[in-house]
């Protein structure tokens, strides 16, 4: 879409202010917001801008301290995303919103963006000839209001006037008790084009599982990216909260973001990860390998929060090792049941609190750097994972040590991004150990 049927879409649909969103380190949508017009003149004179420094906030919102940021904290121009242009349904007052790239004042790309870092990316796959594929699954939960974040979260009260106390994974009638609040994610997503295919009810109390169809993985992470937004609108709408934490119950399973990978022909469209018999390419088994050797360095871009570590266990189907299977769900790494043609890996690592675009560039890197080091995997496994060796960081500090030690990957994902990241997230979790829990004063306070 370019500038003439941007301002023709817009209005038609009599939009009156356009969200411009950025993604930062930590997933949030910043940006600003402009009227229609104020907005089609930034497109027109590039005066549409930012501190550079606001895509390294923390999760919390403080700004960074860091030695990789200009301390002179300059501002960097927001390109809109003009095929990005969606309409916004939850609103009255008619709005639109925008997924923008940033470059620097003199053209060069910000190198902070998620959105550019995925790019990235994907052009070295493509470089080799190659075209990738992604689908997520994004688990997420329904939980009551909840205003006092000292208190333990609860399931929210469905059609029925009852909340869920035992576990209906799969159940239909579970999952119709939140009818009213699919109706309106299906009516918002339907608005803002965003592909949702399959939707079940998970292991835990009011868990759901949406999966987004497959394509393009900067496509897809904008689509994963909004949707999260998107399912917290339709849960406030209907009075109560969906949350995308990785482990917020104490005593339920946690919420995942499985990802779907595969490697095509850039000209063909042949899927490489399977040979003409339908029998696994070497390409796949190196991208496996890859996955196997890197994943545990690039956990702080696939599990990046303090309570992303919690979901880790033997427990509810969660994986703790990089093994690998074909239909074996106990492995971090699993090739689903297929034809040749939608051959692909399910990387079964990834939290559903993960900023979507840095999962998905982080998981790719890993294959990528496999692919292209030829590396060779273990041998697939047919029996429980869960029982053999951790192999996955169980905190964010040993994660982001093992990133900091991964030089190929650090490389590919390039240094001053990499160093950025560290610096975030030590200041997050600098910040979490400065709180004291409510475990610490019931076990601690009259008994040591």
């Amino acid at each position: 879409m370019n500038i003439e049927q941007a301002t023709e879409w817009l209005r038609a649909r009599r939009i009156e202010e356009v969200e411009c969103l950025i993604v930062d380190i930590t997933g949030v949508p910043r940006g600003k917001v402009l009227p229609t017009g104020r907005f089609l003149k930034a497109v027109n004179d590039g005066s549409l801008r930012l501190p550079e420094a606001v895509f390294l906030q923390t999760v919390s919102g403080d700004w960074l301290e860091s030695r990789m940021l200009d301390p002179r904290d300059p501002d960097v121009v927001l390109v809109p995303d003009l095929t990005s242009l969606r309409v916004l349904p939850w609103y009255d007052e008619p709005t639109a919103q925008v997924i923008c790239d940033a470059v620097k004042m003199d053209g060069d790309p910000v190198i902070f963006s998620p959105r550019g870092l995925l790019r990235r990316i994907v052009d070295l796959y493509a470089a080799q000839g190659w075209r990738v594929e992604v689908a997520p699954e994004l688990e997420f939960y329904f939980i009551a209001r909840n205003t006092d974040p000292d208190q333990p979260l609860k399931a929210p009260i469905g059609r029925s006037g009852r909340a869920e106390t035992g576990r209906q994974p799969y159940s239909i009638d579970a999952v119709n008790e939140f009818d009213p609040i699919f109706d309106d994610i299906y009516d918002f997503c339907e608005a803002q084009q965003i592909e949702i295919d399959t939707v079940i009810h998970e292991e835990g109390l009011a868990q759901v599982e949406v999966n987004i169809d497959h394509g393009d993985p900067v496509a897809i992470a904008d689509q994963a990216f909004l949707f999260k937004r998107t399912v917290r609108q339709a849960a406030l709408r209907n009075d109560l909260y969906a949350t995308f934490m990785a482990k917020p119950h104490q005593n339920e399973p946690g919420s995942a973001m499985h990802l779907h990978q595969s490697v095509h022909d850039l000209t063909t469209g042949e899927n490489l990860f399977s040979l003409p018999d339908g029998s696994d390419s070497p390409l796949l088994l190196n991208h496996i390998a890859g996955l196997q050797k890197f994943l545990p360095a690039a956990m702080p871009l696939l599990a990046p929060n303090v309570n992303s570590y919690r979901r880790l266990t033997n427990e509810w189907g969660s994986t703790v090792n990089t093994h690998w299977g074909h239909d074996n769900r106990t492995t971090g790494l699993r090739i689903p049941r297929s034809s040749a043609g939608s051959r692909r890996v399910e990387n079964r690592v990834p939290s559903a609190d993960a900023n979507p675009y840095l999962a998905i560039a982080g998981s790719l890197a890993c294959g990528y750097l496999g692919m292209i080091d030829k590396l060779e995997p273990t041998e697939p496994l047919s029996i429980d994972a869960s029982e053999r060796k951790l192999s996955l960081p169980r905190l964010l500090s040993e994660a982001i040590q093992r990133l900091r030690y991964a030089a190929p990957l650090r490389e590919v994902l390039h240094e001053d991004f990499v160093a950025a990241l560290i610096d975030v997230k030590e200041t997050e979790m600098e910040a979490f150990n400065r709180v004291i829990s409510a475990w610490e004063r019931e076990h601690l306070l009259l008994h040591v």
